[in-house]
């Protein structure tokens, strides 16, 4: 696909397909949900207990790609402002992620979200940035929180081939976390060495940047993870992060893909382990189909998820 956009295109089925599952934390109850499933991915009932959307829609971490990819489509001149006009109006005042935040105010103090939140989520980086670009705000990123939304809005802005200067602008535009951009990088490095062919993108990480004093940490987290590779998926999810923050985020992902093989296993994999698998299934899913191509990615799940048509009249 034209700008490797086949790697977006594995993001957004992923997420399509975990996001009825989003955000689960009690794994014994996941598993009464997928019982006698061999694929659960893109179950027409919602179990997420946080908010409610219908199948074949896309969590708010892969909506801020989603917004980024239409800039992209719309030109290339002045991106990162209109890239900043399009998050307000995708998620500000007036949308329905904004009309859902105020709800959550109201049921703040209710422990079960079920049925509560109608719509979708919207994250705490992304009111952050909205706020900042309202209050004119020269660096408008959120710094409240250590996730994965830098990432997933720099995403299809990377495969277009941008310069990593600029995509450290991106980044910063909807998160200012030094933990968040690192791990964000590390992440474009890594699907980067897929799509120049690398067959083994983990290793060569490790080896190319193991002198490295910025990437020094994740190297350590990567040979961590290694060293838990025989173990168990969701309970070494449950050892190394289940939530969205990073590091716990990267890590958990980088031991489903040490223990996979191809795009659907690893997604699978991630679902059954619980949490916010969506953060995850965001890399994975790039990873993957940067690894193995576009044939790498399901048809029938290609097929049910709603914003991929989009992303494919691209070619």
């Amino acid at each position: 696909m034209k700008n490797n956009l086949h790697v977006f295109l594995g993001a957004t089925v992923a997420d399509a397909a975990a996001r009825p599952l989003h955000w689960v934390y009690n794994q014994k109850k996941l598993l009464t949900y997928i019982k006698g499933k061999q694929d659960f991915t893109f179950l027409k009932k919602n179990k997420s207990p946080f908010y409610n959307i219908k199948t074949g829609k896309v969590s708010g971490y892969n909506e801020v790609g989603q917004v980024m990819f239409k800039t992209l489509v719309e030109g290339h001149q002045d991106i990162e402002e209109r890239f900043k006009k399009n998050i307000t109006k995708n998620f500000g005042p007036g949308s329905i992620y904004w009309k859902n935040l105020n709800l959550r105010a109201k049921y703040r103090k209710v422990k079960d979200w079920r049925g509560i939140i109608k719509g979708p989520w919207i994250h705490q980086n992304i009111i952050e940035t909205i706020r900042n670009i309202k209050s004119k705000k020269k660096s408008t990123g959120g710094k409240k929180v250590n996730e994965s939304d830098g990432y997933c809005a720099a995403l299809p802005y990377f495969l277009y081939g941008y310069n990593l200067k600029d995509i450290k602008k991106i980044i910063s535009t909807v998160t200012i976390s030094k933990i968040s951009l690192k791990y964000a990088l590390a992440k474009f490095y890594l699907i980067d060495l897929a799509l120049k062919g690398c067959k083994d993108p983990i290793n060569e990480f490790i080896r190319i940047f193991k002198k490295n004093s910025y990437f020094k940490s994740i190297v350590e987290d990567i040979k961590k993870v290694k060293r838990l590779k025989s173990k168990p998926h969701p309970l070494v999810v449950k050892k190394l992060g289940m939530a969205c923050s990073y590091p716990g985020t990267f890590n958990s992902s980088i031991h489903s893909i040490i223990n996979s093989t191809n795009y659907k296993g690893a997604i699978l994999k991630t679902i059954k382990a619980g949490g916010c698998n969506c953060s995850r299934v965001n890399f994975i899913g790039a990873y993957f189909a940067a690894l193995k191509g576009v044939d790498a990615i399901p048809k029938s799940w290609i097929r049910k998820t709603d914003l991929a048509k989009k992303i494919l009249d691209q070619k």
